[in-house]
C-alpha cells in the first residue's frame, strides 16, 4: 500500500525485519525513524515494505540503541529494511561527532556501511576530501584513493597533505601512503608512509623563541612523543645566551597492577645563577652554583580499590631553581616536599603511613620518620544516639631547620598521641539541630634531643587535655514563586539563611606550648583556625581555649536555564573569646564571605576581614567579572591587606620563633594591589590580552603582560610581552613568539593568563 505524505516530521516506530548484523542490533521496539521535509512538498511511502521516495529536501534520522545519525540531500530512496539510503544533491551525513558531505551517496544506516565518488569528511583535527570512499561499522576501517588531508578547517586550506592512499579507523588512527606536505601550490616534503593516532595526544615539535632580561635571548624546545598507550614524555633542549645551555626529560608511564607515575629531570649549566628575579633579604639568599638541576619522581600503585601507595621524590641543587626557570611550579609551591604515604580504607576507620624525610638541606622542614595514624570516622554506636569518632598517631618526628636558619636549633623526639570523642546529635522541635561533644587527648613525648642549649633537654612528658563543647544551628527558607527579572536572569526566588553558634571549652592542658617540642604548629593564616577537635590539628600547639565561634550564612537562590543557581552567596563569622590567651583580645575579627552573580555574565565576589575592636578594616579581596560573551571579558579587582608593625607581629606571634626570626624593620607585611585581565576578540582573525597589577602603596605598577594572538588558517601564533617591577635592581621583562598547528595548539587562546608555568614566562 502506497501512501503519499504532505508535511515537516514523520516517525515511524517500525522494526523492520533484516539480516545478519543488521537484525541482530536491532533493539526489542525497533529503531526510530525520523523523516522530515525541508522544504514544502511530498514523498512517497509504501507500508508494506517500507520503502520511501523523496522527491523535495529532506533530513532522515536514524537512532537505534544511543546510536543516532542523520542523511540531508535534495533527493533519495530509502529502504527501511535494509538501513540502507540513496541520496544525491548536496548530501550531509552526521554520526557522532563525524561530517561527511558529497553530491551523491550510497549509505547504511544499520552496518554504517558507505560508498560515493567525490567528498569530503572531517572529524576534529582532521579534514578530508577525497574520492571512492568505501568501508563499513562491521571492519571498522574505510579507505579513500587520490586524498587530501588537512588540519585547517577553512574551505581552502594553506597546509595540507595530499595521499596516494588512505586508510582511517574512525577514533583510532589514520594511515597515509605516498604523501606530499603542500604549502598552498607549492610541495615542501614527501613521506612515504604516515600513521597518526587519533585516540591520543600527537608526538610534535615545538620552539618558543624570545627574549628575557634575565635570560638575554632564549630558544626553548620541546618534543613532546609518546612511544605506546602506557609511555610518553616530554623532551627539552633550552638555550639562553646569558644562562646557557639547559636539557630536560619528562616521563609519564603507566605500568599496569605495578603502578603509574612521572619522572622528570632538567640539568642547566647556569653562566650567571646570581640572575634570578626578586628581592634577596636574608643571609644566604643566593646561589653562585653553576651546575643546577632539578629532579622529580611521582609513583602511585592502586594495591586494591581501598589501598593505596604513594611515593613522591623532589631534589633540587639549590632553593631557587623553580623560582628561576620554572615561576608556575614556584607559585604554587615555593618549598617542595618529599614522601612516602601507605593508607588502607574501611567503611569507618582508615590506617595510612607517613614518612617525611628531608632530601634538600637548604629547606625548614618536619621530619616523619615515620608516622602511622589509624583514624575512626564518625559513626553510631550501636544502636544508642550517641555517635564517636578518633584518632591515634605513633610516630617519631625531627624539626631541621634550614641551614641559613642559624638562629635555630634542631630538635628530635618520639611522640605517640590520641584523640577520642563522643558526641550526641539530635533535633529539637523538627527545625533546631543540637550536638554537644566530649573528648579527651593524651599525648606521650619521648625524651627530646637537640633543641636550644639554654632550655637543657627535656624527658619524656606527658600530656592530657580535654574538650568539649556544642554546636547549634538551624535553617529556615522562604520562597517567592512569582517573582522574576530579565534584567537579572530571575525566576523565582528562595532565601535560606542558617544561623550557627558553635560553643568551645578546653582546660589549661598540664603541659603548655612552650614546654613542648613543636612539630605539628600552628602556622599563619589569615582565615580563623577549626576549633572543633580533630579539626583542629597544631597537636603541639594545644593550648586553653573558652570561645563561641558565631555566624550566619545567607544563599538566595533563583532558576536559571532550568536549574538551581545561587544569585547570592553570603557567610558572616567571627570568633567570641570568653577567655584570652597571649596576644588576643575578645572578639576576633569579623569575616565576610559573599559571591553574587546578578547575571550570568556578572560576577561579583568579595572577602573582607574587620577588626571590631579598632574599628579598622584587616583585609579585603574584591573582584569583577564581566562575562557577556566570547567576544570580550574583564576582569577588576583589589586586595588589600593592613600593614602590621614589627610591635604589632611580635604580640601576635609571642611564641612563634619560625615566624620572629623574619620580623624586623624590612619585612613588608601588607598590600594594597588593584588588578586587571582584559581580553577581546577583534575578529576571526586577531585577539588581544591585557593583564596590569599595580600596588598602590607605594605607586608601582608590579607587572603588566600584553599578548597578541593571530589565526593564520592552519596554524596559531602568539606574540607576549610582560615586565615585572621588583622594586630592586633592574626590571625582568621578556618578549616572545609561541606558533603552533591548530590541531596540536601548545597554548589555547588566552590561556597564558591563567598558566604562568608555560613556556613563555619559565
Amino acid at each position: 500500500m502506497h501512501l503519499r505524505w504532505a508535511g515537516f516530521v514523520f516517525p515511524l516506530f517500525v522494526a523492520w525485519p533484516s539480516d545478519g548484523r543488521a537484525a541482530e542490533s536491532a533493539s526489542p521496539t525497533g529503531p526510530l525513524w525520523e523523516i522530515e521535509s525541508l522544504e514544502p512538498g511530498e514523498f512517497d511511502y509504501n507500508l508494506d515494505d517500507g520503502r520511501v521516495i523523496l522527491n523535495d529536501r529532506f533530513r532522515i534520522t536514524f537512532e537505534d540503541q544511543g546510536e543516532r545519525a542523520f542523511v540531508i540531500a535534495d533527493q533519495g530512496r530509502l529502504d527501511q529494511s535494509t538501513g540502507e539510503i540513496f541520496a544525491e544533491g548536496n548530501v550531509t551525513l552526521q554520526n557522532r561527532d563525524r561530517v561527511f558531505t558529497a553530491e551523491r551517496l550510497v549509505y547504511n544506516f544499520q552496518t554504517r556501511a558507505i560508498q560515493t565518488d567525490h567528498f569530503r569528511a572531517g572529524q576534529a583535527p582532521f579534514f578530508v576530501e577525497g574520492t571512492k570512499i568505501r568501508g563499513d561499522a562491521i571492519t571498522g576501517r574505510y579507505s579513500t584513493d587520490d586524498a587530501w588531508l588537512t588540519t585547517d578547517d577553512h574551505a581552502d586550506p594553506v597546509l595540507r597533505l595530499r595521499t596516494r592512499h588512505l586508510s582511517l579507523v574512525p577514533g583510532k588512527y589514520i594511515e597515509a601512503r605516498g604523501a606530499t606536505l603542500y604549502a598552498g601550490k607549492v610541495p615542501l616534503f614527501y613521506f612515504p608512509y604516515y600513521r597518526r593516532r587519533l585516540d591520543q595526544p600527537p608526538s610534535q615539535w615545538s620552539l618558543t623563541p624570545g627574549y628575557r632580561s634575565r635570560y638575554g635571548l632564549f630558544f626553548e624546545g620541546a618534543y613532546d612523543w609518546r612511544l605506546s598507550d602506557r609511555l610518553g614524555g616530554e623532551a627539552h633542549l633550552d638555550y639562553r645566551t646569558r644562562r646557557g645551555w639547559a636539557t630536560g626529560l619528562n616521563t609519564r608511564y603507566d605500568l599496569g597492577q605495578t603502578g603509574s607515575g612521572e619522572t622528570s629531570i632538567y640539568l642547566l649549566d647556569d653562566r650567571d645563577p646570581s640572575a634570578g628575579s626578586g628581592r634577596r633579604s636574608r643571609a644566604g639568599d643566593f646561589t653562585d652554583r653553576n651546575s643546577r638541576h632539578r629532579l622529580s619522581l611521582y609513583h602511585t600503585v592502586d594495591i586494591r580499590p581501598d589501598f593505596t601507595a604513594k611515593l613522591l621524590l623532589q631534589q633540587q641543587s639549590d632553593a631557587f631553581v623553580n623560582r628561576d626557570f620554572f615561576e608556575g611550579d614556584f607559585r604554587r609551591n615555593p618549598q617542595p616536599s618529599s614522601h612516602v604515604e601507605i593508607a588502607k580504607h574501611w567503611r569507618n576507620f582508615s590506617v595510612s603511613l607517613l614518612a617525611q624525610p628531608r632530601i634538600d638541606d637548604f629547606y625548614q622542614a618536619i621530619e616523619r620518620l615515620p608516622e602511622i595514624r589509624v583514624t575512626g570516622l564518625r559513626q553510631r554506636l550501636g544502636a544508642s544516639p550517641l555517635f564517636y569518632e578518633s584518632e591515634i598517631s605513633v610516630g617519631h618526628f625531627r624539626f631541621r631547620p634550614a641551614a641559613t636558619d642559624l638562629d635555630l636549633y634542631e630538635y628530635e623526639a618520639f611522640r605517640a598521641d590520641t584523640h577520642q570523642q563522643l558526641l550526641l546529635p539530635r533535633t529539637w522541635l523538627g527545625w533546631l539541630n543540637v550536638t554537644p561533644h566530649a573528648g579527651v587527648r593524651l599525648t606521650h613525648y619521648g625524651a627530646t634531643s637537640g633543641g636550644d642549649p639554654a632550655l637543657g633537654q627535656a624527658g619524656g612528658m606527658d600530656r592530657a587535655v580535654f574538650n568539649t563543647g556544642v554546636e547549634v544551628s538551624f535553617k529556615a527558607s522562604s520562597t517567592w514563586a512569582n517573582a522574576s527579572s530579565r534584567l537579572f536572569d530571575v525566576d523565582g526566588l528562595r532565601h535560606i539563611v542558617q544561623p550557627l553558634v558553635n560553643y568551645v571549652y578546653v582546660p589549661e592542658p598540664n603541659k603548655r606550648p612552650w614546654e613542648l617540642p613543636q612539630f605539628d604548629r600552628e602556622l599563619q593564616t589569615l582565615r580563623l583556625r577549626p576549633i572543633d577537635f580533630p579539626d583542629y590539628n597544631s597537636t603541639d600547639s594545644i593550648d586553653s581555649r573558652h570561645i563561641i565561634r558565631l555566624g550566619v550564612r545567607n544563599r538566595l537562590q533563583t532558576k536559571r536555564n532550568g536549574q538551581v543557581d545561587d544569585l547570592l552567596n553570603w557567610e558572616l563569622f567571627t570568633d567570641w573569646r570568653l577567655e584570652r590567651n597571649a596576644g588576643e583580645v575578645h572578639f576576633s575579627d569579623v569575616y565576610s564571605d559573599l559571591e553574587l552573580k546578578p547575571s550570568l555574565w556578572l560576577l561579583l565576589g568579595s572577602e573582607a576581614r574587620f577588626d571590631p575592636n579598632d574599628s579598622r578594616l584587616n583585609e579585603a579581596n574584591h573582584t569583577l567579572s564581566l562575562l557577556p560573551s566570547d567576544r570580550w571579558s574583564w576582569t577588576l579587582g583589589h586586595r588589600y591587606l593592613r600593614d602590621l608593625s614589627p610591635g604589632e607581629l611580635r604580640e601576635r606571634f609571642p611564641y612563634d620563633p619560625f615566624f620572629r626570626q623574619q620580623i624586623d624593620a624590612d619585612w613588608r607585611w601588607g598590600n594594597d594591589l588593584l588588578f586587571s585581565r582584559v581580553y577581546y576578540r577583534l575578529n576571526e582573525e586577531w585577539g588581544f590580552r591585557m593583564i596590569h597589577q599595580f600596588e598602590a602603596s607605594d605607586g608601582t605598577m608590579e607587572e603588566q603582560s600584553y599578548s597578541v594572538y593571530r589565526d593564520f588558517s592552519s596554524a596559531t601564533a602568539a606574540l607576549r610581552f610582560r615586565l615585572r617591577d621588583h622594586r630592586s635592581g633592574k626590571n625582568d621583562f621578556s618578549v616572545n613568539l609561541v606558533f603552533s598547528l591548530k590541531a596540536m595548539p601548545s597554548v589555547d587562546i588566552g590561556d597564558d593568563s591563567n598558566r604562568l608555568e608555560t613556556r613563555l614566562f619559565r
